[in-house]
C-alpha cells in the first residue's frame, strides 16, 4: 500500500467543503425573517463598507445527472420574467430594510444556468439590481454560463452590462463521461464560447472541471485536460465529485460500480495537479488553479484571498446579499438562507416579506473559529499572533492541537512554536485539518443521515 492510499484509508471520510462556518446543518428555522430584516437594517448603517452580491438563477434546459446545485429543468422560457421580476421584488425588499445602499465589489451570478435567461431579461435583472445597489469601482462582475445555451447575444450584452468575467462548466470532454452524466457539451461548443468572451474583452475565463466522475480514468483525463490548455482558460477550478443520492436523487442513475474510489479517484486529481503545475498554473486554497499573475495567485501569495459561498475571491468584502430561491445571505454576523422550493420562496414576497427558511446567528466563538478555518482554507496555514497571541491560542485550543498531532505524524501539516503551516500533501486533507476546529460537528453528526461528501 503507497503511503497515499494509506492517507486515505485514514482520512477519506465525510465533511464539509466549508464555505461557511459553522456550517449549513447547524442552522435552524428558528432564525426567521425578522431576524434577516434586523441584521438587514444593522448592515444598512455601514455605507462606506463594500458588500457582495449573489444572484440564483435555478433553471436549466435538462439535468447534469453529477449535478449537486439547486436547480429547476424545464424548457418553458416563459418562466423567465415572473422569476425576473420576483428577485427584483426581493431585492428591493432587502434595500427597504437596509435604508440605504453600500458600493458592492463583487457582483455574480450563479445557477442552474444564467444564461437560460435570455439578452433582455439579462439587462432587466442586472439594471433593476444595479439601480439598488451600484457597484463599487474596479468590482469584480462574473457569471457562470453553460456553453451549450450561451450564443453570442448573451456574450455581447453581458459585456455591454459591465460583466468582467465568466466561468463555465466543462466537467470532463469524454465521450463516455459525457453520456453517462447527462452532459453532451462539444469541445467546439466551448471554443466558441471561450473565444467569444475573449474576442469582446472579458478579463478572465474560468473553466470547471470535475474529477471523480463515472468511467473517468487518468489517460482519459489527461486527455481532457490537453484539450483545455488548447483553450488556455485564465482560472481553472477542479472540483471532487460528490456522490450525495440522499441528497441529490438524481444521482442514483449514475452506476455506482462506474465511479473511481478510493486511490483510483486520487489519482485523477493527482494527475491534474500535476499536469496544471507543469502549465504554469499556481494552486489556489482547494480546487483552484490560476495562472501565475492573475489576480487570485497574487492575492494568494500576499494573503488577501478570501473564500465565500461564490468561491475564492480578491474582494474580501465581509458580507454577502443574495437573491433568488435557496441563496444564502452573509450579513452582520449572520448566515440567512431563502426557501428551496419556488412556491415556497415566492409567496413570502409576495406578501411583502422576505422569502427566509433558515439561518444562525453566530457568536462570538463562531466567528473566532471562523477566521481559523477561512485562513487554513485561503492561506494553509494560522499564524497564532492573528487570533489572539501564541500563549493564548494554545491555551484556547489545546484540545485541537492535541488531535493533530497524527496529522503532523502523517506529514499533513507543521506546528511551530507561533504557528500552523500546512504541507504540500495536506492541501489534499485541508477539510480533515478544518474539521478539528469545528466545534459544531460532533452536534452535526448527532442528526440523522449521511450529510457532507467524501474529503478527497
Amino acid at each position: 500500500m503507497s503511503d497515499y492510499e494509506k492517507l486515505l484509508e485514514r482520512y477519506d471520510r465525510p465533511g464539509p467543503r466549508y464555505t461557511s462556518y459553522p456550517t449549513a446543518p447547524a442552522w435552524s428555522d428558528e432564525f426567521t425573517d425578522e431576524d434577516y430584516l434586523q441584521r438587514l437594517k444593522a448592515s444598512g448603517s455601514r455605507q462606506d463598507e463594500e458588500l457582495s452580491l449573489y444572484v440564483h438563477i435555478p433553471y436549466c434546459n435538462e439535468m447534469c445527472f453529477f449535478c449537486g446545485c439547486t436547480t429547476i429543468i424545464t424548457q418553458r422560457h416563459e418562466k423567465e420574467e415572473p422569476y425576473v421580476d420576483l428577485v427584483l421584488a426581493e431585492a428591493r425588499l432587502a434595500h427597504r430594510a437596509m435604508g440605504a445602499s453600500r458600493p458592492v465589489a463583487q457582483h455574480h451570478w450563479g445557477g442552474g444556468t444564467p444564461t437560460f435567461l435570455s439578452p433582455p431579461m439579462i439587462e432587466k435583472l442586472f439594471l433593476g439590481l444595479s439601480a439598488l445597489f451600484g457597484l463599487a469601482e474596479g468590482a469584480e462582475v462574473s457569471i457562470e454560463v453553460d456553453p451549450r445555451v450561451t450564443t453570442q447575444d448573451h456574450l455581447k450584452t453581458l459585456k455591454q452590462l459591465g460583466f468582467n468575467r465568466i466561468s463555465m462548466g466543462v466537467q470532463d470532454f469524454d465521450d463516455e463521461v459525457q453520456k453517462t452524466i447527462n452532459r453532451i457539451q462539444s469541445f467546439e461548443q466551448t471554443e466558441a464560447v471561450v473565444n467569444g468572451a475573449r474576442d469582446l474583452g472579458f478579463v478572465s475565463v474560468n473553466l470547471d472541471l470535475v474529477y471523480g466522475l463515472p468511467h473517468q480514468t487518468k489517460e482519459s483525463f489527461g486527455k481532457t485536460l490537453e484539450r483545455v490548455y488548447e483553450l488556455n482558460p485564465d482560472r481553472i477550478a477542479c472540483y471532487s465529485y460528490a456522490h450525495v443520492p440522499w441528497l441529490k436523487k438524481h444521482q442514483r442513475v449514475i452506476p455506482e460500480d462506474s465511479l473511481p474510489r478510493g486511490s483510483d479517484k486520487l489519482g485523477l486529481y493527482l494527475t491534474a495537479l500535476e499536469s496544471f503545475l507543469s502549465q504554469g498554473y499556481v494552486t489556489i486554497g482547494m480546487d483552484h488553479f490560476a495562472k501565475a499573475d492573475d489576480e487570485l495567485s497574487i492575492a494568494a501569495n500576499d494573503g488577501s484571498l478570501h473564500r465565500n459561498f461564490m468561491g475564492y475571491s480578491t474582494h474580501p468584502a465581509d458580507e454577502m446579499i443574495s437573491f433568488g430561491m435557496s441563496s444564502i445571505s452573509e450579513i452582520d454576523g449572520a448566515f440567512s438562507q431563502n426557501f428551496k422550493a419556488i412556491s415556497e420562496w415566492q409567496s413570502p414576497i409576495d406578501a411583502g416579506r422576505l422569502p427566509v427558511d433558515r439561518g444562525l446567528v453566530r457568536t462570538p466563538e463562531d466567528n473566532r473559529r471562523r477566521k481559523l478555518i477561512l485562513d487554513l482554507m485561503c492561506r494553509f496555514k494560522v499564524e497564532f499572533v492573528d487570533h489572539g497571541g501564541t500563549e493564548e491560542f494554545r491555551r484556547v485550543y489545546a484540545a485541537e492541537l492535541a488531535a493533530l498531532a497524527p496529522m503532523v505524524d502523517d506529514g499533513l501539516l507543521r506546528i511551530a512554536d507561533d504557528r500552523i503551516d500546512v504541507t504540500e500533501i495536506g492541501r489534499l486533507f485541508v477539510r480533515n485539518i478544518c474539521m478539528t476546529f469545528d466545534a459544531h460537528l460532533d452536534r452535526d453528526r448527532e442528526q440523522k443521515g449521511p450529510k457532507y461528501s467524501r474529503t478527497v
